[in-house]
């Protein structure tokens, strides 16, 4: 497992490509993690610096490399542990001491884990991938006593040479054998999951109580997950899309990812942009968190800091959001949500800053921009020249990567589209920044960083919730049919299902979400079902069940009222409003402490008065929140009150999204509720006993078709009718038995891509890059492929007639050679 952090991007980089070349082949076959600049950061005075190389091996333990890429002529003297250069970007450096500062401050973080403690072998090295030993000894530097193991020019030459330094270079912590646990125990460490961990506390109820249960499973490390870890650590040189299940942990990642970037650039200027109000609290919290973990304590998030701001998306008099930070840099006067045509707060949105646009140019201030649930600013009504107008404000505010790449820019947005309330539009770039921009997530960077991240796994809520909202969201077991989903295998699969049965009209189909795509580990600890439906005749008697379970939480569960249970509330704005002050009356009434979010204090429900607009817990009180509020808010027990809001209008898909944010917010347990009798009632009760296996007759979505991988989205805009996909970065997608006649793929990188059988006649390859790819049966009837390069492409049956292959690059391509 290799994780490149950042692109090798300047000359002076070209030492440690060489050097982590050969680590990663001796590495290749090895149980191990290996990165390219973790960011264990040493922070001096006038500078910071991450370890180059870090190994961590199942068998060696921790390992950091030092590279310098010096020629021996401008190492000047070593004093000590200091090397004196010349001609060299810095007058000295201590690399030996460097990579041992770093080992010690990792192995702090492990030794806090008592199974690690002084269990972790470790050594450093230093590779000077320019000097060979002989010049080294030439110098008489190999008699200096702090002369430190050393990987030379010519070590580099042989695998096995540098293995067998590798082994005999001396162990500064000795160690000791491990296990898989203690492997897994490490792995979490690095990847920086104890900043997850929460404080214990006592819980005053049965060794079986739901609180006991949550108390010992605290006391465990979340599991490592390597995609994540990719996420959070890798800095894209331009745009990323990271597209993922409720839980899968996005904001988690983009908070840590931010901090990283502050770290490694503390001249960049970063902004971090979410939605709602109510999550700058956790937000902080969490970047603050990362930034102290990988500083090692030393740095902390300063709120007066130009170099990372954290933004809600519009702002107020009292605090400054994105776009009214943009009307204060430009000095145009910002407008608030009462002067805009639209109530609904994501339109209005998009009409303020298509006014901003229009009256004037947005400087460039930002090196990078972050957007959590980007779904939350898609509009319907506003576009801007037929973009999203808050995109295009972000983008507008970024500054390009470098000269050469004007429209490069490091924008990075997590999106799920179930989670949308406002809009049924999909975040994808032609919807976002136009036609002219529609490739720019496609594909990957160099150093495997891909442009598109889509995370299936669901960590925050037990298996049988989220397939329960995936099924309620979607309408799986709608009497009459399916409202939104995917048409194709690869699609489901990506979500986290798995698919029997052919996706076609009138087919049954088996949908099935392994365990090992939910592991919250509660399934373990808790037999009993995790979900809840209880109907009821009035809402009166909805809302006293509702403070008899709550008693029992408080009273025999060992719960804490808050962050451990939450209250929301469906439907419209009105309804839901009443029913929230219908809930919150009768519980105070009962002796239960409640808080509304905005308000200033607990048992304060004066329609949500926002004189607190950023609160959304107050401790000794149990939160009551309407959906909108709840974005990105989780709980251990969760109560849904109102379904019947949702029942009355079950076709609504932003509606059901409702539903689907609301069951997803629960880390535990989950009670649903509403009155009268609905046939969403029904469809609600055949989902719960399904569990997580089920077979239905399929029909197509009726609404919404939901397009995942990068295929399903080109096909979807080749439908529509886009035929330019000139430099567009296709390089290793699968595009297997598609349509593609007439598309226009001049100069696009197609190499190691898939396209058996696919239709390309007519189509304009001209200087496209086509190595590796699998072109065995493909049609290129009359195609252009003036200049391609075609090096070790399969085309094995393909149908050439007519084809123009004047000046293609033929070497090692196979099935050439029948063609007219």
């Amino acid at each position: 497992m290799f994780i490149t952090t950042e692109s090798f991007n300047y000359r002076g980089q070209k030492g440690e490509i060489i050097v982590w070349e050969k680590i990663k082949q001796v590495f290749d076959q090895r149980k191990c993690l290996i990165y390219w600049r973790y960011p264990i950061f040493s922070i001096g005075k006038n500078n910071r610096k991450e370890a180059d190389i870090l190994i961590a091996d199942y068998e060696l333990g921790l390992i950091i490399i030092e590279v310098k890429s010096l020629l021996i002529d401008q190492l000047v003297s070593i004093q000590g542990h200091s090397w004196n250069y010349q001609n060299f970007y810095i007058p000295s450096g201590n690399p030996y001491q460097q990579a041992e500062t770093q080992l010690f401050s990792l192995l702090e973080y492990v030794n806090q884990e008592p199974s690690l403690y002084n269990k972790i072998a470790a050594k450093a090295l230093v590779a000077l991938p320019f000097i060979t030993s002989q010049k080294w000894q030439l110098k008489g530097f190999h008699k200096i006593p702090s002369n430190p193991p050393i990987l030379f020019q010519d070590n580099l030459l042989s695998l096995e040479t540098i293995k067998r330094i590798i082994r005999q270079t001396p162990k500064i912590i000795k160690g000791q054998s491990i296990n898989n646990y203690q492997w897994n125990l490490l792995l979490s460490i690095l990847s920086g999951t104890p900043v997850l961990s929460t404080d214990s506390h006592q819980v005053l109820s049965k060794n079986n109580s739901k609180g006991k249960i949550l108390k010992q499973l605290r006391k465990h490390l979340h599991q490592f997950d390597l995609q994540q870890e990719k996420i959070a650590k890798q800095i894209p040189p331009g745009f990323q899309r990271i597209r993922g299940v409720a839980g899968s942990g996005k904001t988690v990642l983009l908070c840590q990812k931010a901090a990283i970037m502050y770290l490694k650039n503390p001249q960049w200027k970063i902004a971090f942009i979410f939605f709602s109000r109510s999550l700058y609290e956790e937000i902080i919290e969490q970047i603050d968190q990362w930034i102290r973990y990988f500083s090692h304590q030393q740095k902390t998030y300063n709120k007066n800091s130009q170099q990372l701001q954290i933004f809600h998306a519009w702002g107020s008099r009292e605090q400054l959001g994105f776009y009214r930070f943009l009307c204060q840099v430009t000095g145009v006067v910002p407008l608030g949500v009462h002067q805009t045509s639209f109530q609904q707060p994501s339109e209005a949105l998009g009409e303020v800053c298509v006014n901003l646009l229009n009256q004037t140019a947005i400087p460039q201030i930002f090196d990078a921009i972050l957007i959590d649930e980007g779904q939350d600013l898609m509009v319907n009504n506003w576009l801007y020249q037929g973009k999203q107008p808050f995109y295009w404000l972000a983008y507008q505010a970024l500054r390009p990567i470098d000269a050469i790449n004007t429209q490069q820019k490091r924008l990075i947005w997590t999106y799920d589209e179930l989670q949308s309330l406002g809009s049924l539009k999909v975040p994808h770039p032609s919807e976002i920044f136009g036609k002219e921009l529609g490739n720019i997530v496609t594909g990957k960077y160099d150093n495997d960083v891909n442009k598109t991240e889509v995370m299936s796994c669901c960590y925050r809520t037990p298996h049988s919730i989220i397939i329960a909202a995936h099924a309620m969201g979607m309408g799986w077991l709608r009497s009459q049919g399916i409202l939104t989903g995917m048409t194709a295998q690869k699609d489901w699969k990506t979500l986290g299902y798995e698919i029997e049965g052919e996706l076609k009209k009138g087919q049954k189909i088996t949908i099935k979400r392994p365990l090992n795509n939910s592991p919250n580990p509660l399934y373990k600890a808790w037999k009993e079902p995790f979900i809840q439906f209880n109907k009821y005749l009035s809402r009166q008697q909805e809302i006293s069940a509702l403070s008899q379970q709550i008693y029992n939480n408080l009273r025999h569960d060992g719960l804490r009222p808050s962050k451990e249970i939450l209250v929301l509330i469906l439907g419209d704005y009105f309804e839901s409003l009443k029913l929230q002050q219908a809930i919150a009356n009768f519980l105070i009434r009962q002796g239960i402490d409640i808080y509304i979010p905005g308000s200033k204090n607990c048992n304060d429900f004066s329609q949500e008065s926002e004189q607190n607009p950023n609160q959304f817990w107050y401790e000794g009180a149990i939160t009551i929140s309407r959906i909108y509020r709840a974005k990105g808010q989780e709980a251990d027990m969760v109560y849904i009150l109102g379904l019947d809001q949702i029942a009355k209008v079950e076709n609504d898909l932003l509606l059901r999204n409702q539903l689907f944010v609301a069951m997803t917010r629960s880390r535990g347990w989950l009670t649903v509720s509403g009155i009268g009798q609905y046939s969403l009632y029904q469809e609600l009760e055949k989902v719960l006993e399904q569990k997580d296996t089920f077979t239905i007759t399929y029909t197509p979505p009726k609404q919404r078709e939901i397009r995942v991988t990068e295929a399903a989205e080109l096909l979807q805009r080749y439908q529509l009718g886009e035929r330019n996909f000139q430099q567009a970065e296709l390089s290793n997608m699968n595009l297997q038995k598609l349509n593609l006649e007439d598309i226009n793929l001049i100069g696009a990188n197609l190499s190691g891509t898939n396209l058996q059988n696919s239709n390309l006649n007519r189509a304009k390859l001209i200087a496209a890059n086509l190595k590796n790819a699998n072109l065995t049966g493909v049609s290129l009837v009359k195609a252009k492929l003036i200049g391609a390069d075609l090096t070790n492409a399969n085309l094995t049956d393909a149908d050439l007639t007519n084809t123009d292959l004047t000046d293609v690059i033929l070497n090692n391509t196979q099935g050439i050679m029948n063609y007219n």
